[in-house]
């Protein structure tokens, strides 16, 4: 699937891969803030949903990768079905999510992981944070 991106707007290898991956344009963000609004995660990430889309619409993709905001996304997509322009920030954020990964840069070390945590989380919880945060 071809994406169309703006000439000025993604010209970084790593957010036309992002493009590439998600389907999405973060081009087409218009910095609403809507996402950030209704996102029940907003608070534990770091820069903001809006944030993160404006640093990969001024090819900052260092930072966007580095950021926090990925890996705290809960997908539960309430910023898709409020984005005015219907931009799947869940895809964007788990074509982030997949290009570290595919670093192999693990974001939990399931053996470093205490005993008491092990007994007291749901395995369930376990299987998605592993899918989730390794490769």
């Amino acid at each position: 699937m071809s994406v169309f991106i703006p000439l000025g707007v993604l010209d970084d290898a790593v957010i036309r891969k992002i493009a590439e991956i998600s389907g999405e344009n973060a081009g087409r963000c218009m910095q609403c803030g809507t996402c950030s609004a209704v996102c029940p995660m907003v608070e534990s990430m770091q820069p903001s949903v809006r944030q993160l889309m404006l640093l990969l619409q001024h090819g900052q993709s260092g930072a966007a990768l580095e950021a926090s905001t990925a890996w705290t996304c809960a997908a539960c997509h309430t910023c898709l079905v409020r984005c005015p322009r219907g931009i799947d920030i869940p895809r964007v954020m788990e074509a982030i999510r997949q290009m570290v990964l595919r670093e192999n840069l693990d974001r939990i070390n399931p053996r470093g992981i205490p005993a008491e945590t092990l007994a007291a989380v749901p395995p369930i919880a376990l299987v998605a944070a592993f899918r989730k945060l390794t490769a």
